[in-house]
């Protein structure tokens, strides 16, 4: 039985405010690459914060016991994989308008998809693979650079989407035994180390309204991971799907006023293809597990 009882209202609220955040990250992230500061080291002092900061969060309530796992050997490999994602994203935003990375990271909804299929062995339908081959077909046209920036940035968030589902995927695995706070920690600290492994080569002296933004973005980053999370437990999936691609609103708007940016013609059509294409695929999936749950 479900912890919270179903409220898609509150579920959708909490949505629209984590695709918010997320936005909010993703532009202070933007802010400091543009002005000289390595991905690697954002990703380092973030983490770090991040790590620091959940266990003092679970001392406070009792809950300490939560990062205890069985697998730790798992959990180190998923951490430093990870650690490409950010780095691939946070990278591209260097020359990269926000809007046009939030285009495309919106592939990892088809990616997902894919690897399900080969390693969750989960059955895709041809529904679903059609979704999945037009939906990269939006991708393609939304990765013009007329306009945007370089090929080489929209490849950047391409393999940060594509690292992504790997490591949702291989969380998906070590959640059966692993509590979620568990995943976020460990994560956090595989990227974390390392992102200090190469601090050396990268490092650029901070003054104290940088460590404020730094320290802003990680407390963004936790709170919204947790609302994102408390969303998909308080609300029916199929209700909160089509409510992520605000986020494509929210940097729109970000960009705009922050930076000047107005997305493409062609980032607007490839948008539309891939949102039709990812809540097509979500309303497949949501099918599927309705006919599953009936036996």
């Amino acid at each position: 039985m479900s912890r919270h009882k179903t409220n898609n209202l509150l579920g959708i609220g909490l949505m629209m405010l984590a695709m918010f955040l997320f936005g909010v990250m993703d532009a202070i992230a933007k802010w400091l690459v543009v002005a000289n500061m390595s991905a690697i080291q954002i990703i380092a002092v973030r983490s770090w914060i991040i790590v620091v900061m959940i266990p003092l969060v679970l001392a406070v309530r009792g809950e300490l016991a939560e990062l205890a796992t069985r697998q730790p050997v798992q959990h180190a490999l998923r951490g430093m994989v990870g650690f490409l994602a950010p780095f691939s994203f946070f990278t591209s935003l260097e020359t990269l308008p926000l809007a046009d990375a939030t285009v495309v990271f919106f592939s990892a909804t088809f990616i997902l998809t894919a690897a399900s299929a080969i390693f969750l062995k989960e059955r895709v339908g041809i529904h679903r693979w059609s979704a999945v081959v037009v939906g990269f077909g939006g991708v393609v046209v939304a990765m013009n650079p007329q306009g945007g920036g370089p090929i080489g940035a929209y490849l950047l968030v391409l393999c940060a989407a594509s690292i992504y589902s790997m490591i949702f995927i291989y969380g998906k695995q070590l959640s059966k035994r692993d509590s979620i706070i568990t995943l976020v920690f460990s994560l956090q600290l595989g990227m974390g180390i390392i992102a200090t492994t190469a601090l050396p080569w990268v490092w650029v002296p901070i003054g104290i309204a940088v460590s404020g933004q730094l320290l802003l973005m990680a407390m963004i980053a936790l709170v919204a991971h947790y609302l994102f999370a408390t969303a998909f437990a308080r609300a029916d999936v199929s209700a909160l799907a089509p409510f992520e691609y605000t986020a494509l609103v929210w940097a729109t708007i970000i960009g705009y006023v922050v930076w000047h940016e107005i997305p493409s013609t062609e980032v607007w059509m490839g948008a539309a293809i891939i949102i039709a294409c990812g809540l097509y695929v979500i309303r497949r999936e949501s099918l599927r597990h309705r006919a599953l749950s009936r036996g």
